[in-house]
């Protein structure tokens, strides 16, 4: 029987517009496990293995030297934009096979300004060239837009085409999304907008607005995760929030 997994301590950086800040992946790795181990009010050698990561690459092990992540196991974790997700992921199971009490979870970025590219440069194979081929398959591509961008405007048109949502449906996600930025001093943008604010908005991709697009960001955010027994030990029920369920797939062909 899987174990119960807790998650009993977080901690994020501010994130930043690229370049605006100077820092690199370590200061990042050590101001966010820093305020993670503080909220959770354990010292890093209580933590057995940790799992980090970036969606460009990773600096992992040596990151987390800054804070004395050494003699553990440090995984580096790279895919794509759902690196941390799936660093928490790991993280997660390894606490519910039982292979350790206590974990930490990283995900970090230095971004480059301006929407993302397709990947790597000049590469006929990439991590999405499946998914541009089936896009393109059915869609024309637009030279002058940038393929993020095309990726998600055409995926809401698809589901727009299949299920009768509008694009009503996804300026509400917007305005949802900036409504908690308001409440986040750790958001890269804290400002508050209409509905009609988000529709209204310069169109980037159709359905998809300028405020219903993600900030290319730098930054960093970790979780501390642990087993039922290390929270007994540790005293930890008054702030452990148990993990019910995570799910990682694919869609298949």
């Amino acid at each position: 029987m899987a174990n119960r997994t807790f998650v009993v301590g977080v901690g994020m950086t501010k994130f930043e517009k690229p370049g605006s800040r100077e820092w690199e992946y370590p200061d990042m790795a050590k101001e966010a496990v820093g305020k993670a181990l503080e909220d959770a009010g354990i010292a890093y050698d209580r933590v057995q293995q940790a799992y980090a990561g970036s969606a460009y690459g990773s600096m992992g092990q040596r990151a987390l030297y800054e804070i004395g992540m050494t003699g553990i196991p440090v995984m580096t974790v790279s895919n794509a934009c759902a690196t941390g997700s799936s660093a928490l992921f790991m993280a997660r199971q390894a606490i519910r096979g039982g292979l350790a009490d206590c974990t930490l979870a990283l995900g970090m970025e230095k971004m480059q300004k301006g929407s993302l590219g397709a990947g790597m440069a000049g590469a006929k194979v990439t991590i999405i060239d499946h998914h541009l081929k089936s896009m393109t398959a059915a869609r024309q591509w637009e030279v002058d837009k940038a393929p993020m961008p095309q990726m998600f405007g055409n995926a809401g048109r698809e589901h727009i085409e299949k299920y009768g949502s509008s694009p009503e449906h996804y300026a509400w996600i917007g305005w949802k999304n900036h409504k908690h930025s308001v409440n986040n001093p750790y958001a890269q943008f804290q400002d508050e907008y209409s509905l009609d604010d988000v529709k209204n908005a310069t169109m980037i991709y159709d359905p998809l607005t300028k405020l219903q697009c993600s900030p290319t960001s730098d930054g960093a955010a970790a979780a501390i995760v642990a087993s039922e027994r290390f929270v007994d030990e540790h005293d930890l029920w008054g702030q452990a929030v148990e993990i019910a369920g995570q799910h990682i797939a694919t869609d298949t062909p």
